[in-house]
């Protein structure tokens, strides 16, 4: 079973067509980017920042969409059938019954969501939300590896985790799908809440709390607040997996209905490990405890803070009932390591690819993966950002712990020079600091630089676009 036509009538305007009318076609699926719609598929058109989808409705027909979500009319070449919410399904002739169709609503985003919520009530299948400031989809990719070893299971595609991506993930649900795997990311208050409302999550994961958007949100409690709201959403049946090392998360179980299990690095968590250590780009080891049993597990997870996200993943195994055989298989596939990846570099060097965002701990995780590494150790770090009133602090920070671990640093950014500058303060000698402005700048210097047998840890918030860096240091 796929979304019908009928079904995005019902799903959007409230109304399913009667037998006969219209043709109850599957659909090839929903996108919100014309160039990426298939034939048959629906196109939602968003109105963004600099781009307004409405612009794109021909684009889409011309691709062969079967539909369209709209706000307003388009002005279109081609005729088309007019539906809108509120009034009745027009009855459409032989002809029209072929003509693609504009669905009227008043606002799209509102009506993805709700087509989303009325797809995923179709089905019998427990989903696992995860949310938290730090590690969010590496413990989904993860969470995804251990359940599929049993269940048929669906999860968010690359950083699909907010009030778009989540919905267009629920929207391939197939009554084959046992589980669902969501990543649910968040800038305000309230955003989780409705995510949750759509996806009816049965497990909540909650990482942990950082400064990650304390720009927005304006405190620590606020950000545990807006993370709190998927715990505060799930059934009394459900499952609230808390980290009882993090001291904003764990009190998240008396917000909750559902029953909490932690997870953490001390004996008063359900699920803990000890005994943590890391063979550099090898993986790390470690011992599981639950329940009186004791397993020594060996992961390809890089960094000792990856120990957390294996506990996570193992601990929504074992509320779904798997074996440890079927955990561990699925905590040791390599595809699941996502976030901080090693590539060759120029001149037989090493790059750890750590693009994909930053935040101080992470960066801080990455800068105590680096030191456990053999050969000369370069930094590129940039930005961090939206971090608020903590931005001095959480960059002052990185700066020192960069100054006790590596040879040579690069800082890219404004925000990067004050990394450099803490740094400096803390003992590293001016010609081992580079501050710069630029990816640009910061490629000529390592072209320069590198030689054989040096590991380079490249480092940014997403909005730095430091994946730059590391495509031109693979191609030298």
């Amino acid at each position: 079973m796929m979304l019908s036509l009928h079904d995005l009538l019902e799903g959007t305007v409230g109304s399913r067509p009667a037998p006969g009318g219209w043709p109850d076609e599957a659909l090839a699926g929903v996108w919100v980017d014309s160039r990426l719609v298939k034939p048959g598929g629906v196109f939602v058109a968003l109105r963004g920042e600099t781009l307004d989808g409405h612009d794109f409705v021909e684009d889409a027909f011309a691709r062969g969409a079967r539909a369209a979500l709209v706000a307003r009319w388009p002005a279109l070449s081609r005729p088309f059938l007019r539906v809108e919410a509120g009034a009745p399904l027009p009855a459409p002739t032989a002809e029209e019954r072929n003509w693609p169709v504009c669905i009227q609503v008043p606002d799209t985003l509102r009506a993805l969501q709700d087509l989303a919520a009325y797809w995923r009530a179709r089905f019998q299948v427990r989903v696992v939300g995860i949310t938290g400031s730090v590690g969010k989809t590496t413990t989904k990719e993860l969470t995804y590896s251990v359940l599929r070893r049993r269940y048929r299971t669906l999860r968010s595609e690359g950083n699909y985790n907010n009030e778009i991506g989540l919905p267009l993930t629920l929207l391939q649900l197939e009554p084959r799908h046992e589980r669902v795997v969501l990543e649910m990311g968040m800038y305000q208050v309230g955003e989780i809440a409705r995510l949750a409302e759509i996806s009816r999550p049965v497990i909540g994961v909650v990482t942990n709390v950082g400064p990650v958007h304390l720009e927005r949100l304006g405190s620590l409690e606020r950000i545990a607040q807006a993370k709190a709201e998927l715990v505060e959403a799930l059934p009394p049946e459900g499952v609230a997996v808390l980290n009882y090392d993090d001291p904003l998360v764990r009190p998240m179980a008396d917000r909750t209905a559902a029953r909490a299990f932690f997870y953490g690095l001390t004996p008063e968590a359900d699920l803990w490990a000890d005994q943590i250590a890391s063979f550099g780009l090898e993986g790390i080891r470690f011992r599981f405890h639950y329940r009186g049993e004791r397993i020594h597990v060996k992961v390809p997870l890089l960094g000792r803070h990856s120990v957390h996200t294996a506990l996570r993943a193992a601990s929504v195994g074992l509320i779904e009932g798997l074996t440890w055989e079927e955990i561990v298989s699925g905590l040791q596939d390599v595809s699941a390591q996502l976030r901080l990846v090693s590539v060759p570099g120029p001149n037989g060097s090493r790059i750890l690819d750590d693009t994909y965002n930053s935040s101080p701990a992470s960066c801080l995780a990455a800068l105590n993966l680096l030191e456990e590494l053999d050969g000369r150790r370069i930094a590129v770090l940039g930005d961090m950002l939206e971090l608020g009133e903590y931005e001095r602090e959480g960059h002052c920070k990185v700066g020192r712990r960069a100054a006790d671990v590596v040879d040579k640093l690069i800082t890219v950014g404004p925000r990067g020079r004050i990394i450099g500058e803490e740094a400096l303060r803390s003992g590293m000698a001016p010609e081992d600091v580079a501050i710069l402005e630029t990816n640009e700048e910061a490629i000529q210097v390592l072209r320069a630089m590198v030689q054989p047998g040096d590991i380079i840890l490249v480092k940014g918030s997403r909005g730095m676009r430091m994946e730059q860096i590391v495509a031109a240091l693979g191609e030298a």
